[in-house]
Parts: structure tokens; C-alpha cells; sequence
């Protein structure tokens, strides 16, 4: 096996592990399909979930949508054009909304998720880094190369993470660090990938900004840094060599990196220096979630973590979902989805959580 074979077998277990079905589907298939409406949705394998308002949106495998106006006691499904695999979701308002999967489609929503339009396909996200490629005479070839292998093996990367800012400025990125920016709402795109110092193609699967800080996360150790919105990028080197999964931020503005089997790290400088969190669950840990006063971390065994303020781990709850996101609904409660579709999370007591966990 090739290590770009390898590199694709051990993404599509990060992309969810889903069935032989959905991935002997074509990347053109999916483009040109629309997600199929069905009674059996809400048990869909969900990758991602956010607020837009009040109301929750989940998005998962074969291009599900599932929208919540009652903090996860009942789901119904938007409408949505395509039925590719939709890896993550963002909403800045209660009504604009973003989200990217499979196949390179990014999907915007201008009425709470309830109706998706298609702004842009592997085909197209492939193109415009080809051409930003050609035009770049500092890299020379190795970019160009890289850009041509993007064309030849036509529209079947996916986009793994998200961040808009606002109702016209975002990023998305994911695999071999394929990583395009918007500044109009995602109706024109451009490639960022010649600012990135990601020479080998790095997956990336988590983005996290605050003011004009920008951090990007993913395979094998990579973290990059922006401290001026985005247009000077640096790999910093951190104590740990696995990939990280999620990136996010205390409401004290320290960083926090996690990933492969638990490793949760700290940073109080900008991610200029980190510290090792104890974790006592080696798991890895998929994403990562705040309702403003604190951090919360999910894993792949069901988890839920909380980050406390000095810097330690506090093990919230254990469940017998295999979660893989999670948000903040009103009201505080919490929701989570996974490979059974959602699942209300219900904490229990610090001591009680340690007995489960044992």
C-alpha cells in the first residue's frame, strides 16, 4: 500500500468508519443527488452538530441534515441538494450557516438550515488551487505537483472543519491540506494553501479562531498559527507527534489542542509553549465544544470531559454512544450526536462519573 493509499484508508476512519455502501458511492454520484428524505434519519451516523439560535443542526452521512426546535426532543430533515458525507456545520446567526463533507461541497443556508444551496464542489475547490498554484513562483514545483495529483484524482477530497467569522468571511480545510478562503459568503473562493508551511499535505481537521489569533490543528502533530487574522501563518512544533482532532478555546483564551488517544494539551501563550493535561481515559478525543464559561471535550468511547479553569480534566459523563460531536443547546442542556444519530447527554456528578469510569 502507498503511503497516500494509507494516508486515505486511515481518513476515511476519521470521517466516521461508515458503511461499504455509502463509500462505494461516487463523488460524482453524490454531487448530483440530492440527500434522500426518510422517516429513518434521525438514526443516521452524524459527524458534526451546531446552534443556529435557539434551534439545533446536525449533519451527517448521505448528505443528512436534521434540524431541532426543541433542544433535541424531536428532529425533522432540511432540504438539501447533495448526499455526500457532511463531516462539520457552523451557524453565525440564528439563519446563516455553513457546511463542508465529502466530495469537497460546501453548503450554505440562509434560513436556519431548513434549505441548502451547493457553493462549491471538489471539482471546483481542486481547480482554484491548481490555478493559485501555477501562478505562484515561489514554491516552484512542488506545489504544482501536489495541485495536478489534486485535478487527477477528481472531486473526491473532503473538507473536515469550518470557521466563519461572520455572514461573509470563513475558512475551510481538510484533507492533504486542501484550504480555501472566503470574503463574500462563499460565493467566490481562493486557495490559502501557498501561506500555509504544510509542504507535505497535511489533513487538517480543526480550526479555531478568537480576534485576530487563528489556529489550525490536524494530522500528525501539525499546528499551525496566525496572529494576524490569517495572513502570516507558523508551525510551531508541540510535545506530541499524533494528530489532534480539535482545537479550542477557554473562555480565558488558553488554547487547547486534543486528539489521538486522549492527549489533551495546554497553552496559556498563544500556543507558543504547551503543558500535557492527565488524562485518565487514553481515547481520542473528536471534537470540542463551549457555551461561553467552559470547555468541553467528547470522545470516541462516549465521553465527556470538561476542561476546568486551572487547567485540569474533569470527567463529566460516560455513555454507551459512540459520540462524535457535541453542543450546548438552550437551556444548557447538552447534545450530542454520533454513530446512532442524537443523543441527549445528561452529566452526572464528578464522583459517580469517576465509579463508570472504572
Amino acid at each position: 500500500m502507498t503511503c497516500r493509499r494509507m494516508r486515505c484508508s486511515l481518513l476515511a476512519l476519521v470521517c466516521g468508519a461508515l458503511t461499504s455502501p455509502v463509500l462505494a458511492i461516487t463523488p460524482i454520484d453524490v454531487l448530483n443527488n440530492p440527500a434522500t428524505q426518510s422517516v429513518q434519519a434521525v438514526n443516521a451516523v452524524l459527524l458534526g452538530i451546531a446552534r443556529a439560535g435557539d434551534r439545533l443542526v446536525a449533519v451527517g452521512e448521505r448528505g443528512v441534515i436534521l434540524l431541532s426546535d426543541d433542544s433535541g426532543a424531536s428532529w425533522r430533515q432540511g432540504e438539501v441538494p447533495v448526499s455526500s458525507t457532511l463531516t462539520a456545520v457552523q451557524f453565525v446567526d440564528e439563519l446563516q450557516g455553513w457546511a463542508v463533507g465529502h466530495a469537497g461541497v460546501v453548503l450554505h443556508s440562509e434560513d436556519g438550515g431548513e434549505h441548502w444551496t451547493l457553493q462549491l464542489d471538489g471539482r471546483r475547490a481542486a481547480q482554484i488551487e491548481f490555478d493559485a498554484a501555477q501562478a505562484d513562483s515561489e514554491q516552484g514545483s512542488s506545489r504544482r505537483d501536489a495541485a495536478q495529483l489534486l485535478m487527477d484524482d477528481g472531486p473526491d477530497k473532503p473538507f473536515l472543519t469550518l470557521q466563519f467569522s461572520d455572514t461573509r468571511n470563513g475558512i475551510v480545510a481538510g484533507a492533504y491540506g486542501l484550504t480555501l478562503q472566503t470574503r463574500d459568503g462563499g460565493k467566490s473562493w481562493a486557495s490559502i494553501m501557498g501561506r500555509l508551511p504544510n509542504d507535505w499535505g497535511a489533513h487538517i481537521y480543526g480550526i479555531a479562531k478568537k480576534g485576530r489569533e487563528l489556529y489550525m490543528v490536524g494530522e500528525q502533530g501539525l499546528f499551525l498559527r496566525s496572529l494576524d487574522g490569517g495572513v502570516i501563518f507558523e508551525k510551531i512544533s508541540t510535545p506530541y507527534e499524533g494528530s489532534f482532532f480539535t482545537v479550542g478555546l477557554l473562555p480565558s483564551g488558553d488554547l487547547i489542542l486534543a486528539g489521538l488517544r486522549g492527549t489533551v494539551l495546554l497553552s496559556g501563550d498563544q500556543g507558543s509553549s504547551f503543558q500535557s493535561l492527565d488524562n485518565p481515559i487514553p481515547v481520542s478525543l473528536t471534537s470540542s465544544v463551549t457555551d461561553g464559561k467552559r470547555l468541553l471535550l467528547v470522545n470516541q468511547a462516549g465521553g465527556l470531559l470538561e476542561v476546568s479553569t486551572d487547567g485540569r480534566l474533569r470527567s463529566l459523563m460516560n455513555t454507551k454512544a459512540r459520540l462524535t460531536d457535541a453542543v450546548v443547546a438552550s437551556g444548557g442542556r447538552l447534545i450530542g450526536v454520533g454513530f446512532s444519530g442524537p443523543v441527549m447527554l445528561t452529566p452526572v456528578d464528578h464522583a459517580h462519573s469517576q465509579a463508570s469510569a472504572e
